[in-house]
């Protein structure tokens, strides 16, 4: 009766994990149901561009999804001669002189001042640092009457100047905050003992903080390089010259100055738009997801 009575037991122990398995199996399965959906719907309006650019003109207002019902790379092709004396090529060679230059001037200037309000102490840091956290408040379109008028009594009107040299400045204090926290969360011990070796503060920085505040260093580039190739208005108001253009306002160019628009050859340079910045993303994507999620983790 006894080896009896465990059987039973043993077999209801049995069912009950069973039961339990295919209550998780069916619970996942609608979560990941949902996620699926949810992703779908999220990344649908980058499919539809995808395939609309493999369009015609006609078929991209006569059908609703997002495969293309006769693929044609004439928008390509077309839309990268555009209809100036340049081609795209010249838009985007613009596009990387700007983007270079300003991302690692905003990634020097941003580590030195972090790493000065993180580890030194200087009559008027509290207030400094006061005055850094308000600018986070400030609209930029507040700013940009008062720097035109400056760009343009130093004669830097219609030239990437005044694209490049604020960043070799820190003019960004989202990314100098965001070092800062990142700073907060390293413990000193290596750097007071690389002082008591005999290294000097600029030596610490680049030999034993820089090494660790590289995913957060990656995440400043990153948030940079995609902020700069999708800003439009900036480059409007400083540069007039249609050489000198970079792709977002070459873009622009192609739908104001066509009577009736080629969609299909705008839709494929904004798809090839947006081929640097997801390149750039998914290479450093490891670095950047670690820089965002231990900025401001104290140690």
């Amino acid at each position: 009766m006894r080896h009896a009575h465990l059987a039973s037991l043993s077999a209801e122990a049995r069912a009950e994990m069973r039961r339990t398995e295919r209550r998780f199996l069916a619970s996942a399965a609608v979560r990941y149901a949902i996620l699926i959906a949810c992703g779908f719907a999220m990344i649908y309006p980058l499919l539809w561009l995808i395939g609309a650019s493999f369009k015609t003109n006609h078929e991209i207002f006569t059908e609703i999804g997002f495969i293309p019902g006769s693929p044609t790379v004439e928008g390509y092709i077309e839309g990268w001669k555009t209809s100036t004396e340049y081609t795209f090529t010249r838009f985007f060679a613009n596009t990387f002189m700007i983007l270079i230059p300003k991302v690692i001037a905003t990634a020097f200037s941003s580590v030195l001042v972090a790493y000065g309000f993180a580890r030194f102490d200087f009559p008027g840091k509290r207030i400094l640092f006061a005055i850094l956290i308000g600018t986070l408040l400030l609209p930029n379109v507040v700013t940009r009457i008062p720097q035109y008028l400056l760009f343009r009594e130093l004669g830097w009107l219609d030239s990437f100047l005044p694209l490049w040299v604020p960043q070799m400045f820190a003019v960004d204090a989202f990314f100098v905050f965001m070092l800062i926290q990142f700073l907060r969360g390293i413990p000193r011990d290596m750097e007071e003992a690389a002082m008591i070796d005999g290294c000097k503060p600029f030596q610490v920085l680049l030999y034993i903080v820089i090494p660790i505040l590289k995913p957060a260093i990656i995440s400043v580039c990153l948030f940079q390089f995609m902020w700069s190739m999708n800003d439009f208005l900036g480059p409007l108001i400083y540069i007039s010259s249609v050489a000198k253009y970079p792709v977002a306002l070459a873009l622009k160019m192609s739908i104001s100055v066509t009577e009736s628009f080629e969609w299909n050859r705008i839709l494929s340079m904004t798809v090839l738009a947006l081929v640097p910045s997801l390149v750039v993303f998914f290479l450093a994507q490891k670095y950047f997801i670690e820089g965002i999620a231990t900025t401001g983790l104290k140690g």
